[in-house]
């Protein structure tokens, strides 16, 4: 199942809101093996695109999902953060801060899945702090997009989780 976004006059596309369908990828994770969104399906997905490993704001959300993790496995969830990096800086970044969780590297074609989420700053080359919250059908159900410079609120993600559960 695969979302077709809308384009806006401008180019610019759009990004999926909730209840529509998650656009599927393949990325490759920090040890090069291929991930794909729909292999999921089943689980519910927290999609976290961030702009650049090392980087300060970037390090500490995800220190807080890495020292939160139970958070996302108390809601069967996955999470896989994707930068425009490539394999190997993102195999350097997790083992020095310890992450359990897939890195993806939309580094080839360049920002070509934040593209299709609506989240790539193609003036800067980076994809933007775009979370996409994923259910076990392959539907957004939230959606957080925070400016340049703002870091994302664990608390936002627990409410969303616990929503899923719910639901």
């Amino acid at each position: 199942m695969t979302a077709t976004n809308t384009v806006d006059t401008t180019g610019v596309v759009a990004v999926p809101g909730a209840g529509q369908p998650a656009p599927d990828f393949t990325l490759a994770n920090q040890y090069g093996e291929p991930v794909r969104l729909a292999d999921f399906r089943g689980r519910n997905v927290v999609l976290v695109f961030y702009p650049f490993a090392f980087s300060g704001i970037c390090t500490g959300e995800l220190c807080e999902i890495r020292d939160n993790l139970s958070v996302f496995e108390h809601a069967d969830a996955e999470v896989l953060a994707v930068s425009v990096d490539s394999k190997y800086a993102l195999r350097a970044y997790a083992g020095q801060e310890g992450y359990d969780f897939s890195l993806l590297a939309d580094f080839w074609p360049h920002g070509a899945v934040a593209e299709r989420y609506g989240v790539f700053d193609a003036e800067s080359g980076m994809a933007i702090r775009g979370t996409f919250i994923i259910d076990a059908e392959g539907i957004v159900r939230h959606v957080v997009v925070n400016p340049r410079g703002q870091a994302r609120d664990l608390d936002e993600y627990r409410r969303a989780l616990a929503g899923l559960a719910q639901g």
